[in-house]
């Protein structure tokens, strides 16, 4: 269902990005389909024209983000033999936290109508981590192919060890932690072999 001469998609990301907007601050408490449509600055029954309710609206957020990303990290086959591999594989490790990321993921952990969905739709294909994992698996084959990346480094481990790393700091990440894109920024340099800070990057 779409309002008048609206199109659905520009009213979904429109109401996305309040919501992001709402997390970010003022935290998971705050956030009310009032709120949303408050901070998105449209009609209060906006949202319910376009979700069944708060928990299906959390977990389309939430799919919605990981297919963003996993259509950027499906990009990297692109950008192989170019610019720094650390500065390539970064920007998609952090991607993952970006966006909200952990106080989303951490809002539909607290739903659990919200995280089921999310969860079958990831199992009937819907893009998310396991497409992530196999976009920077096949991103560090081609480096190590030109020889960019060393050989001791195995791109489906190096890969796992990243996209899992994400979702444990997606889902431990409360408020008041550390933030963990300095942890995920110095994952990356570890997994794909950066020499020592001061030399250069491959």
């Amino acid at each position: 269902m779409s309002p008048r001469g609206v199109a659905t998609p520009d009213v979904r990301e429109r109401l996305f990005t309040a919501a992001e907007r709402v997390l970010e601050e003022n935290g998971p408490g705050a956030l009310t389909s009032r709120a949303i449509t408050a901070e998105a600055g449209c009609a209060k029954g906006l949202l319910h024209a376009h979700f069944a309710g708060l928990d299906e609206f959390v977990a389309e957020l939430c799919l919605d983000r990981f297919a963003r990303t996993a259509t950027k990290a499906q990009a990297l086959s692109e950008l192989a033999g170019q610019g720094s591999v650390v500065a390539n594989l970064g920007t998609v490790a952090l991607m993952l936290l970006d966006s909200g990321g952990p106080v989303i993921a951490g809002l539909a952990m607290t739903r659990p109508a919200a995280a089921l969905r999310i969860r079958e739709a990831l199992e009937g294909g819907a893009p998310g981590f396991t497409v992530i994992q196999e976009a920077v698996t096949g991103y560090l084959e081609a480096e190590r192919r030109l020889g960019r990346v060393a050989d001791t480094v195995d791109p489906p481990t190096a890969s796992l060890a990243l996209v899992g790393t994400a979702h444990h700091l997606l889902m431990t990440n409360w408020p008041g932690t550390p933030d963990p894109r300095a942890e995920m920024t110095r994952l990356v340099a570890f997994l794909v072999g950066s020499p020592p800070e001061g030399n250069p990057a491959p």
